[in-house]
């Protein structure tokens, strides 16, 4: 068994497709519009078997969950870019660009090298080696 992807809802579907391109290149799926529900989504790649999935519809309440503090449920999601220079440099990039960094790079007490950043919409995004 394994994951085969992760779903996020948000209000700005382009701007979030294009951050994980542009961040992470990703790859990205033609969009899915279901124009009944006015629901549309973009399947995205990461060179791996997990996707993430970013949808898009008008009456989904926005989360009241506070980004910068613990919380149950999903809390984030990682992804690995294939070395410590590369964690570095992405997150400088992104500091560079004005996005939150959460926490700083650093080796976890399990042993892995990462950052934790927050997406356009407040996801918290492991960078990892």
């Amino acid at each position: 068994m394994r994951i085969e992807h992760l779903a996020i809802w948000t209000y700005n579907l382009e701007g979030l497709r294009n951050f994980y391109m542009h961040y992470f290149d990703a790859s990205s799926s033609d969009t899915y519009h279901n124009h009944s529900r006015e629901f549309r989504s973009y399947f995205l790649n990461f060179d791996g078997e997990c996707r993430l999935e970013i949808m898009e519809m008008p009456n989904i309440p926005k989360t009241k969950n506070d980004p910068i503090k613990q919380f149950s449920g999903l809390i984030h999601f990682a992804i690995q870019v294939g070395s410590v220079s590369r964690v570095k440099e992405i997150t400088e990039i992104l500091r560079k660009d004005g996005f939150k960094i959460v926490s700083e790079p650093r080796i976890t007490g399990n042993g892995y090298y990462e950052s934790v950043i927050l997406d356009p919409d407040g996801n918290r995004v492991e960078i990892m080696a």
